[in-house]
């Protein structure tokens, strides 16, 4: 990485500032005159003065560019289910359906599809303000973060447990967001980002994102056991099977397995098996999606993604990478500040 530093011996002291500022407005007017080329006209487009000076035409005209023929310009806002959705209020499609319903107000009128959202404005989902301007585009950030067992994936705990987001780096403009939760009894790798729309993406039934976890079972399994969890078995919410089942050792009475499922449901892996009377002692997730945990991360710990992976990460779900990029250095595994013994 370059140092943006001047290298010693070769800087030069800082003039006079005081000399500079204090020209008179006639001498600025000169030496702006002296070093501005008499052959571009800065009122016109960059294409029409390339096509002067290709021409030689002197006289050529064009029409001047005004900041008001910008779509995108600030002045114009942005659409309420865009801002909505990146901070993790709900997808862009339910915020749609909000709309629709008369859930949302804008300034004290009912929102309408199309509406945006400019400084200053009012907006109430459900007669409750919602303080937009914390939405504000931001540098998207995910975080690898190694649950243990014993923490809830919650905000606030009633039982008074650890929970996940007691232990995250704070942000100033935006809140965290889990991709998908894990139990209390399920340790592994959970996805956690800043970017709501991303996060809806990710969890989505119809992107169907596969999740891979390592089990370990107490006892044997028969062949025709697995056989009927991979073409699928009645659960209480319906039809569910692992997409595959991979054996990965063991001795004794423990066994591991690595298994494939592309939902979310709750508990979905371990009720599967509780379905065949297997018993699982442990589980934990390996993978979601593209993300593997890595080997290295302990418990308790997190890796923030670098810019490459998000792009990486945004082609996946199938969203576009719009926004400001974050700089920042390289990042690097951190252990929470004060983790909890265990």
């Amino acid at each position: 990485m370059k140092s943006n530093k001047p290298s010693s011996g070769t800087s030069k002291p800082p003039s006079n500032s005081s000399a500079r500022v204090n020209k008179s407005p006639k001498q600025q007017r000169k030496n702006q005159e002296r070093h501005t080329p008499k052959d571009v006209d800065y009122k016109q487009s960059p294409a029409a003065n390339a096509t002067k000076k290709q021409s030689g035409d002197p006289k050529a005209s064009a029409k001047p560019v005004k900041k008001s023929e910008n779509p995108q310009g600030s002045a114009q806002g942005e659409r309420i289910q865009k801002v909505l959705a990146r901070g993790g209020v709900g997808s862009r499609r339910e915020i749609e359906r909000w709309i629709d319903e008369g859930r949302l107000k804008l300034n004290g009128e009912p929102v309408k599809l199309g509406d945006r959202l400019k400084a200053g404005d009012y907006l109430q989902l459900n007669e409750r303000v919602v303080h937009w301007e914390k939405f504000a585009i931001q540098p998207t950030r995910v975080l690898l973060y190694h649950k243990p067992t014993g923490e809830v994936v919650t905000r606030r705990d009633p039982e008074g447990r650890p929970v996940v987001f007691t232990q995250l780096p704070s942000l100033t403009t935006a809140r965290w967001i889990s991709v998908g939760r894990l139990d209390i009894n399920t340790s592994g790798l959970l996805l956690i980002t800043n970017n709501g729309e991303l996060a809806n993406k990710l969890m989505h039934p119809s992107t169907q994102v596969q999740r891979e976890y390592a089990v370990r079972i107490l006892g044997e399994v028969s062949d025709a056991t697995l056989e009927r969890l991979k073409e699928g078995v009645e659960l209480e919410d319906g039809k569910a099977k692992f997409d595959e089942i991979h054996f990965f050792g063991g001795e004794g009475a423990n066994k591991w397995y690595n298994v494939i499922v592309s939902e979310g449901r709750n508990r979905l892996v371990r009720r599967l098996w509780e379905s065949q009377e297997v018993v699982v002692s442990r589980l934990m997730r390996v993978r979601y999606g593209p993300v593997v945990l890595p080997e290295r991360l302990k418990t308790c710990t997190f890796y923030e993604l670098t810019d490459k992976e998000l792009d990486l990460l945004f082609e996946f779900a199938g969203l576009e990478r719009n926004e400001p990029v974050a700089v920042k250095v390289e990042p690097e595994t951190r252990r929470v500040q004060n983790p909890r013994k265990r």
